[in-house]
């Protein structure tokens, strides 16, 4: 039986979806039949949902602190204009922290048949993927007394790679390598593998780079000098076992190895040399093998970008074994752990032998300046005992640098702000010498 009078207005009103009226507005409109109608057709005119259709475009990837730019075309395809608000919605670390609201919400209006652009602005503070969520949209009436609500998903991800501040010393480094390539007017005596020239003995001088044959036809003193070698293989290895996990600062201990590990990388690429990555706590985390000349850092770049330390303890025996079945004999093994006593002594170095037997091997680590700060605090009682516990700890680490040294290895101790430049340093070092 048709409803007629009041029972026909409850029954339009019930086809209204909750959510779309003011609060207490039903008890208003069942006595109020021409605001009722004019909501109706305000609803009735909205454009639909659900036929609107999207597209996007844009960055695929953006340093972390970096902002990035996401175009979502809307295109209304009924024959109603479209009067909408809508929210592009992303993960919440896809801005800092109280500019969500602002960033992923527009208002837009579509004629019949047309298409409209938006731009959703994304400034992401952790690496990783970031992947679009639902895109919902709230299309008003004519009047705006009414609307209809839907969602749709379109599939975006943009990568948030590390953001290597460290480049800034990359210039200097350079500087210094060329020095060691001769391309400067600097003199340098590393004693690499690959003859350079000829020239006087100075005062200092390694007799052992005499050339005796050289002096004979001469009335000076002749010696050797050595270009640094390149296409060495070097192979980085971060731990991403839980002591990577622990913040020293803003930052987790693996945010910094990364970040030094960039640096070295970007330096030894320039250098002719070849450089893979490993990541690896109790398998194998992020790979990238095979990589020359300006394919290097951003094949790096983007195997560490999604990387997250595991709440694991390292098995430092598959390490070894897993770095020494991807290292060359000869290669540089470079890993980034951390430096504390019981995972170096129990799990480091019973394997060490292994890797320096066939590679030159360097340890760095992720200092926390916090430390230093509390060895050097006195005036309080708290102050002292927070001293003694910093001079315990430094201690304890210099102690474990030690007996890595006593095994032939270059270790890098230093602040996050500081290793990656005391690691490029450390490679520099190893080329003088001839070690690289």
């Amino acid at each position: 039986m048709a409803l007629t009078g009041r029972s026909a207005l409850l029954a339009a009103l019930g086809a209204i979806p909750i959510g779309i009226l003011a609060p207490n507005w039903s008890g208003v409109l069942a006595v109020n039949a021409p605001l009722t109608l004019a909501i109706l057709c305000d609803y009735a005119l909205a454009a639909p949902v659900r036929k609107l259709r999207f597209t996007r475009s844009g960055d695929t990837s953006v340093r972390l602190g970096d902002g990035a730019e996401i175009e979502l075309t809307v295109t209304n395809p009924t024959g109603r204009p479209l009067r909408a608000q809508l929210r592009d919605a992303w993960p919440p670390s896809s801005w800092p922290t109280g500019t969500e609201q602002t960033a992923s919400r527009h208002k837009l209006t579509v004629p019949a048949g047309e298409r409209r652009r938006l731009t959703t602005r994304l400034r992401p503070t952790r690496r990783g993927d970031r992947h679009s969520e639902r895109i919902t949209v709230r299309s008003y009436g004519p009047l705006g007394l009414a609307a209809r609500q839907g969602s749709h998903r379109v599939p975006w991800t943009v990568r948030v790679l590390p953001p290597f501040t460290s480049r800034k010393h990359l210039p200097s480094k350079l500087a210094r390598l060329r020095e060691l390539d001769g391309r400067t007017s600097v003199l340098t005596r590393g004693e690499g593998t690959e003859f350079d020239s000829l020239r006087d003995y100075v005062p200092g001088d390694d007799t052992r780079s005499i050339d005796w044959r050289a002096t004979a036809r001469q009335n000076t003193v002749a010696v050797r000098t050595w270009r640094p070698e390149r296409d060495r293989h070097i192979l980085i290895v971060l731990d991403t076992g839980r002591t990577s996990a622990g913040r020293v600062g803003d930052v987790p201990r693996l945010d910094a190895s990364m970040d030094a590990t960039l640096l070295l990388a970007a330096l030894a690429s320039r250098a002719g040399d070849r450089v893979d990555l490993l990541a690896y706590d109790r398998r194998i985390r992020a790979q990238a093998q095979g990589r020359t000349g300006g394919d290097v850092l951003p094949a790096l770049v983007n195997a560490l970008a999604p990387l997250e330390p595991a709440l694991v303890e390292t098995d430092a025996r598959g390490l070894s074994a897993t770095a020494l079945a991807n290292a060359p004999r000869g290669s540089l093994i470079v890993l980034l752990t951390g430096l504390d006593a019981a995972p170096i002594e129990e799990g480091i170095l019973p394997v060490l032998t292994q890797l320096t037997k066939r590679h030159t091997v360097l340890v760095a680590s992720v200092a926390d300046p916090r430390v230093e700060q509390m060895a050097s605090g006195r005036g309080t009682v708290d102050a002292v005992y927070e001293a003694a516990a910093g001079t315990q700890a430094q201690e304890q680490r210099r102690r474990t640098a030690e007996k890595l040294t006593r095994h032939n290895v270059t270790v890098v101790d230093a602040t996050p702000d500081e290793l990656a430049p005391a690691l490029a340093d450390a490679y520099l070092a190893l080329k003088a010498a001839g070690r690289l």
